[in-house]
């Protein structure tokens, strides 16, 4: 008789100082070294994921953290940034979790928070070390615009964005007669 087990997913908001996602974000810098030498040097604070400025997710996998994410909004300045824009930072699933399409599922819920906070577009930078995450993106909608932030000189650096639909605000409670 087989065995079969099915694995629950379950995304949670959780802040970027929480244990897990600074334990995630230690991986992902990790996975950084390894692919380019040294780690991303982009100053990161926890209250820039601290909503209405922006938004950090954890996915367990049968209770166990296994991929983070988050948005931080940003404002219009040089490069191409817009006020609108949401910008998509520490995406990561650790190795023994990839191929599940955690990280699939995980853009989609930040799309999905980033457009409800009234977010008009998602950017982000990721890097020719990960043809993966590219192939990711550009199969759910990114193509390239204007290079920004700190890598923005780097020929290693490739940055990409994604209009968002407009979510319609909820209607109006109307008063029982």
């Amino acid at each position: 008789m087989e065995s079969t087990t099915q694995s629950t997913l379950d995304i949670r908001v959780t802040g970027y100082g929480h244990p897990d996602a600074q334990h995630l974000s230690a991986e992902v810098q990790q996975e950084y070294v390894r692919r380019y030498g040294e780690g991303d040097e982009t100053v990161m604070h926890p209250d820039d994921f601290e909503p209405p400025a922006g938004l950090f997710l954890i996915a367990y996998l049968d209770g166990v953290p296994v991929a983070s994410g988050g948005w931080r909004a940003k404002k219009a300045g040089p490069h191409g940034v817009r006020d609108g824009d949401a910008e998509l930072k520490r995406m990561f699933v650790v190795s023994a979790a990839r191929g599940r399409g955690l990280a699939r599922a995980l853009l989609r819920r930040l799309e999905e928070t980033a457009a409800e906070a009234g977010h008009t577009r998602v950017i982000l930078e990721t890097g020719t070390e990960q043809p993966e995450a590219i192939s990711l993106y550009t199969s759910e909608g990114y193509a390239d615009v204007e290079k920004f932030g700190l890598y923005r000189e780097s020929p290693l650096s490739v940055c990409m964005g994604k209009p968002l639909p407009a979510v319609p605000p909820l209607p109006a409670a109307q008063p029982h007669s």
